[in-house]
């Protein structure tokens, strides 16, 4: 893993530009409703984002009662970025803030069970995730 260099900042406001070009770098679909998802982020519970200079590296959020549980939906780092620890700053981050709730939970599949499993994370007994999803990526 490479050392970044990146700044990470708690901001709520982040440029539509700079988050629709982000999500589009991972090919998420929640950038096909980019007022949707910018307001999203805007009143996640918290909202993290990772910048290298002025370019918007990568983010993550939360959503939380504000008390026992906490969700994280997404985590996002362009790929020409990842693998130099700004995916695993930006949860440190998250889960320290959220270090005394009952549950810290987030759903993974294929390739980033590994990155969250190094990140503490362990499978929730033989829970399974379930959802009603209208996007592309699955």
């Amino acid at each position: 893993m490479q050392d970044s260099n990146a700044e990470y900042k708690q901001i709520r406001d982040l440029p539509l530009e700079s988050i629709l070009s982000l999500y589009r770098s991972v090919q998420w679909s929640a950038a096909d409703k980019p007022e949707a998802l910018k307001s999203a982020l805007k009143n996640s519970h918290s909202l993290v984002s990772a910048w290298q200079d002025e370019k918007l590296v990568g983010l993550a959020n939360a959503i939380s009662d504000g008390f026992l549980v906490v969700y994280y939906p997404h985590l996002l780092v362009r790929p020409e970025y990842q693998g130099q620890g700004i995916g695993r700053r930006l949860m440190e981050i998250l889960v320290a803030k959220y270090a005394e709730f009952h549950q810290q939970i987030l759903v993974s599949d294929g390739k980033t069970i590994e990155f969250y499993r190094k990140c503490g994370f362990e499978r929730a007994g033989q829970s399974e995730s379930m959802w009603i999803y209208q996007g592309t990526e699955h």
